[in-house]
């Protein structure tokens, strides 16, 4: 347990050192910015005065329509949506499979009923476990507002006072959001949360790299403690920084009127994603010989991870998949909207946060061990590759 005191002292030289509240406190302040800057956007588009968000993508979802007179279905956009033909028993069965995102029914004689001057009552079901029910339903409501006031012009321009009783018009009742400016809010929430993960990186870099160039490597090397000793007490000093991070981060998009169900689950889930990525900026610090080589190293593997993470996140908005809980962000966007996770997701995550964090900090060790890599000369890459392969022998600093 050794590496107990020097996780407390590691944190405790951190939470008292000014440049790290000054860093801490003006992240702070870009999140209030990004929440300024989000929700003035928010509201802008609930006004429909932003650019539309719909991606202009062929077939992007399914949407059955049952409309016989074909007023609706026919000026629905085609370059999103794939139009189906069905009944109402067919929708329903396709529903209750995923292979359709909504049903949009239309009654038979609603072309009658816009000749009467009567209003035109549809119905839109959507799939609640899709997450493209948002695109569906904004291109739905998009075409209905557009056909509504067309129709409702067309009659006023020919209407005669002595028979004008009322406009047609069309009423939509649906059972999804207003707009697809969830996925978005999702997006961007999930986002903010895994945010202070990437913000303190330098930790670990300072921590590791500062004892190669102020040359207190050797004093650290001479405690009784094992290389496993110092890289665990390390970086768990810096889970423990970005843990209370994540917090407050919380605390403000919780103050801000963010929707976020779950906290306690969301919160620990974050964390967990925190301690590999840990683990991966420890090697680049264990291998670096300085601050710039660290700094270069970092904002690539920032860049891969990144990938990583959104990348899947990507996948299941745009079609619902179970690989894609491979990313803890995906699992953590499913957690804060409410959805119905099931364990073997759950499991899928955890097992990737253990996998990568037992070989980044296997890696780390096997790294701080050697004298080659702390005091130098130090070997290439590919030879430390095919050293921890096993492919070749090396003198080491048994531990």
């Amino acid at each position: 347990m050794n590496f107990i005191t020097i996780t407390r002292w590691e944190f405790k030289n951190t939470i008292q050192s000014r440049k790290f509240l000054l860093i801490f406190f003006l992240q702070i302040s870009v999140l209030f910015l990004m929440l300024m800057v989000f929700n003035s956007f928010a509201q802008n588009m609930e006004n429909n005065e932003a650019l539309s968000i719909t991606p202009s993508l062929s077939g992007f979802a399914t949407l059955d329509v049952n409309d016989q007179g074909a007023l609706f279905s026919k000026r629905l956009n085609s370059e999103v949506l794939n139009i189906e033909n069905s009944t109402y028993q067919q929708a329903w069965n396709r529903l209750a499979r995923g292979l359709t995102t909504g049903f949009y029914s239309v009654p038979p004689e609603s072309v009658e009923l816009v000749q009467n001057g009567d209003q035109v009552e549809t119905v839109l079901y959507l799939d609640y476990r899709d997450p493209k029910r948002s695109v569906v339903q904004e291109e739905v409501n998009s075409t209905t507002r557009a056909l509504s006031s067309a129709l409702t012009t067309s009659y006023l321009e020919s209407s005669r006072p002595q028979n004008a009783t009322k406009p047609p018009g069309v009423t939509q009742t649906t059972s999804g959001e207003s707009v697809p400016l969830q996925i978005i809010r999702k997006v961007m929430l999930a986002v903010l949360l895994f945010l202070p993960l990437f913000l303190f990186g330098n930790l670990i870099i300072d921590s590791l790299v500062g004892e190669k160039e102020r040359k207190t490597g050797e004093i650290l090397v001479a405690m009784p403690l094992t290389s496993a000793d110092i890289i665990i007490g390390k970086s768990l000093a810096v889970v423990m920084i970005m843990a209370l991070q994540v917090g407050m981060w919380m605390l403000i998009l919780l103050a801000a009127g963010f929707s976020l169900k779950n906290p306690g689950f969301v919160y620990l889930m974050v964390v967990l994603t925190a301690i590999p990525l840990v683990g991966l900026t420890t090697i680049i610090a264990a291998y670096s010989k300085n601050y710039k080589e660290a700094g270069i190293g970092l904002t690539f593997a920032y860049v891969i991870i990144s990938g990583i993470l959104i990348i899947p996140l990507l996948g299941y908005i745009s079609r619902q998949s179970f690989g894609a809980n491979v990313s803890p962000m995906t699992l953590v966007m499913r957690i804060f909207s409410g959805e119905i996770i099931a364990p073997a997701e759950i499991l899928l995550s955890l097992s990737f946060i253990v996998v990568f964090s037992l070989l980044s900090y296997g890696i780390s060790v096997a790294l701080f061990r050697r004298d080659d890599v702390v005091f130098g000369p130090r070997p290439g890459i590919l030879r430390i590759i095919l050293d921890l392969m096993g492919l070749k022998r090396h003198k080491n600093r048994s531990k």
